[in-house]
């Protein structure tokens, strides 16, 4: 299974994608979409940038699954607004790619994949390069998303084993079957 992590922000959205076989999970490929480029008045500008990127990535490596992070209410309220909307650009790309998406908190992935959910980023980076056995430390955006794929892969099984025994059935996707006529 090939899951793609999403970090998402507005100046710099982070991607990693991580292969899992069994316990096993391998380093694909990892990077940044950065929307720095332009005015930060453009937003709907950087928006098509962050969902141009996101699907450029989907295209080129083929995920079977997306993990993308929650975002909570920050101090600033207009900055919630605007991560919120990047965010929405990242699922919405990721969806019309038809991956399911998994939501995981920032807290959740530092729990994870450093053992400490109040981890700072520089742990979250050494503790990613040592599970996906990286020859440097990723980025700091680059990190996170791959502990998000890293999440997922250690919560899909989790959730997989629960599923299978309590004897759950997929109820199907939500997707627009049919319509009202006159």
């Amino acid at each position: 299974m090939r899951i793609l992590g999403i970090d998402p922000g507005l100046r710099s959205t982070g991607f990693g994608l991580i292969d899992v076989a069994g316990a096993d999970l391998s380093y694909v490929a990892s990077g940044t979409i950065s929307t720095t480029q332009l005015d930060k008045g453009q937003l709907p500008a950087r928006l098509k940038v962050l969902f141009d990127g996101i699907r450029e990535v989907v295209a080129r490596y083929q995920p079977d699954c997306a993990s993308v992070e929650i975002v909570f209410v920050n101090v600033n309220p207009q900055s919630t607004l605007l991560l919120g909307q990047a965010r929405g650009a990242c699922i919405t790309a990721l969806v019309a790619g038809d991956l399911a998406v998994a939501e995981y908190t920032a807290l959740q992935m530092k729990q994870a994949v450093v053992g400490y959910g109040r981890a700072d980023k520089s742990q979250v980076q050494e503790m990613v390069r040592r599970l996906l056995a990286l020859p440097g430390l990723p980025g700091p955006d680059a990190a996170d998303a791959l502990g998000l794929a890293i999440t997922h892969a250690h919560a899909a099984k989790a959730l997989a084993r629960l599923a299978q025994a309590a004897g759950v059935i997929g109820a199907g996707s939500g997707k627009y079957k049919a319509g009202r006529s006159r």
